[in-house]
């Protein structure tokens, strides 16, 4: 069949509108791009499914400009967690201890989980995507897909129908993503195998966490004075097991009455009931080819007991809508594409780790030691459950993914010529999420988180902690005129539009690709905006003051400075990924070595050649 034939030609085609296709449809819809976005259900769901979103995943809400949509609905929030054991006596059960779900070592704005059933959570990711102009189409399905080299633009072609006409469209597109869940159909074809991590041993029911001799429970808040109840319904040391056993609702309810004796639980009304078997898997591959890839369900099988797989989505989805977007622009070179699974394989390697060990002790029944009592602050420090929990509640947050070093993430030890990528003081880590930081925005005077500051746009940040004005004046101007070089980061991926660039534009006023922000370790009435060079005074939303205390550092003036770890004498630069996570850190010198420093960065991946010593551009 001829090109010709193909009238329908997208950038993507999305198959599945759960967490992992409908964030990377709103993100790719946002930035300009064509979607195809399919789902073979009829309606969103209704209610059940996921249902608890961790303080990373939080912010990333917020950053996407959807928080306060989501938080319309008021979900419960668990600050919390209780755990109950068998009573010593052997009557019952009794509470021996709590531990918050978000320790206060792990710094968030957000210290709790928001509990919301995954339904409501696509009605807002639904509603913003359409106002992208991308429609999700219900129900249709995917036939087939291959590519066919015939298109180098568009290589691949996917046959899509219809399930209520079955009617079949062909389409080309340039990426084809299975955000379809734990049955793909694209992995299937693709025949990418699942690895099982570890056989079947429980079925459950869908914070408290409750063991008794009758089983194991785990009670969790739900948004309008609705709970959900996880409870453990049998085990492969039953005498009958069967891990594909059919259980009514009269059963489960049976199993909880007995597992919370001597309390009593009575129902008004279910709202949404579901078996199912724990088991682990992980895909081989994320793709084959680098056209066709795997997110979410799709790639990875655990225990919901975490409160993890909604949240993995998210992430996964996330972290491939910046490169692809890095790539399709022109940015960067393709092979950077093979950092998608790298990153993301590893997490679901990790998540996987910890998931069997939670999912097994928390179904497998343990008495206390002797002695533990309920105002122990967290009883019983040698209960392996308890220890498991709180080893792992930076990893469960969401701000424990820490990314290795790859062509993104430079440590101090990259063998870059620069010895500027070393700064012994700096407190943040290549691959973590950038610390929340909290100052003072000189255009209104507001008080304003900075991680929040720049959205989820696809753009770096180039976050210049710019310590005392007088002594790094000098440093930023040298900075200025050698990003304004021809040969340098900015000037060589500047937008087309430039001339005709809004005064108003917060975020891009050079590039599509770079978001600047200074802080000075000063006062906010202290800084003269007119001394600030022209080049940075572009960013004037983005100019602000390092004068809000913050309790963590709290015998220091500079606040977010400090608690970085750069020295207000000198200050430094921080370059975060589109994705909030670290990409590297670089000492603010005079003359022309900090930008030479950020140019050998960008230019392991850029697709034009980054130097220095060239002519100025027109900025």
């Amino acid at each position: 069949m001829s090109m010709a034939n193909f009238e329908n030609r997208y950038d993507i085609v999305i198959v599945g509108a759960g967490p992992a296709g409908l964030l990377l449809s709103l993100c790719l819809s946002r930035w300009g791009y064509k979607v195809r976005h399919i789902d073979n259900r009829p309606l969103p769901t209704a209610t059940g499914r996921a249902d608890g979103i961790q303080p990373r995943s939080i912010e990333i809400f917020r950053n996407l400009g959807i928080k306060r949509q989501l938080f319309v609905y008021q979900p419960a929030r668990v600050y919390n967690v209780a755990f109950w054991y068998p009573s010593t006596d052997g009557k019952g059960i009794r509470r021996v201890g709590t531990w918050p779900t978000c320790p206060q070592f792990i710094d968030t704005r957000y210290p709790f989980t928001a509990i919301i059933h995954q339904g409501k959570v696509e009605t807002v990711f639904l509603d913003e995507i359409k106002k992208s102009g991308t429609t999700v189409y219900r129900p249709w399905t995917i036939v087939r897909f291959h590519n066919t080299g015939e298109d180098s633009a568009y290589p691949l072609e996917v046959e899509l129908k219809n399930l209520n006409t079955n009617v079949v469209e062909t389409v080309r597109t340039k990426y084809l993503f299975s955000a379809e869940g734990a049955r793909s159909s694209i992995r299937e074809q693709l025949g990418i195998k699942i690895q099982q991590k570890s056989p079947i041993t429980f079925v459950w029911s869908t914070k408290c966490t409750i063991r008794s001799n009758g089983g194991s429970i785990m009670i969790i808040p739900r948004e309008e004075n609705m709970v959900r109840l996880y409870v453990q319904i049998a085990s492969s040391t039953d005498p009958d097991w069967n891990p594909r056993r059919s259980v009514t609702i009269p059963d489960v309810q049976r199993v909880a009455r007995e597992i919370l004796h001597p309390f009593k639980i009575e129902w008004d009304r279910v709202e949404w009931y579901s078996v199912y078997p724990i088991e682990q898997g992980i895909a081989e591959k994320y793709t084959l080819d680098h056209r066709v890839f795997l997110g979410g369900d799709a790639c990875h099988i655990h225990s919901p007991k975490a409160g993890q797989g909604m949240n993995m989505a998210f992430h996964d989805a996330l972290n491939f809508a910046w490169k692809v977007h890095l790539v399709e622009s022109g940015f960067a070179k393709r092979p950077i594409l093979a950092s998608y699974e790298a990153e993301r394989k590893e997490v679901a390697e990790n998540l996987l780790g910890f998931d069997s060990r939670y999912a097994t002790l928390f179904s497998n029944s343990h008495q206390p030691n002797e002695g533990a009592t309920s105002t122990t602050v967290v009883a019983d420090e040698e209960n392996d459950f308890v220890k498991t929990f709180k080893s792992a509640c930076e990893f469960t947050s969401g701000y424990g993914v820490l990314y290795k070093p790859n062509i993104f993430n430079w440590s101090p030890d990259h063998p870059a010529k620069s010895p500027l990528f070393s700064i012994p003081s700096v407190k943040l880590t290549p691959g973590r999420t950038l610390t929340p930081s909290t100052v003072t925005r000189i255009s209104d005077a507001n008080v304003v988180h900075l991680e929040q500051e720049i959205p989820v746009n696809g753009s770096f940040r180039i976050i210049i902690f710019a310590g005392m004005p007088s002594r790094t004046r000098k440093a930023l101007e040298d900075f200025s005129a050698n990003i304004k070089k021809n040969g340098s980061f900015l000037s060589k991926h500047l937008r087309d539009d430039l001339a005709s660039m809004s005064y108003f534009e917060r975020h891009n006023p050079h590039s599509k690709f770079f978001t600047i922000c200074v802080i000075y370790a000063s006062d906010k009435n202290s800084i003269d905006i007119k001394t600030i060079p022209r080049v940075l005074r572009d960013y004037h939303h983005h100019i602000y003051a390092d004068d809000v205390p913050d309790i963590r550092v709290a015998q220091v003036k500079y606040a977010a400075h400090h608690k970085l770890g750069f020295n207000p004498e000198n200050g430094g630069i921080v370059v975060a990924r589109p994705d909030g996570h670290v990409g590297c850190c670089v000492q603010l010198v005079e003359g022309s070595a900090t930008v030479d420093a950020l140019n050998a960065y960008f230019g392991a991946f850029s697709t034009k050649p980054l130097q220095q010593n060239s002519p100025r551009c027109q900025l």
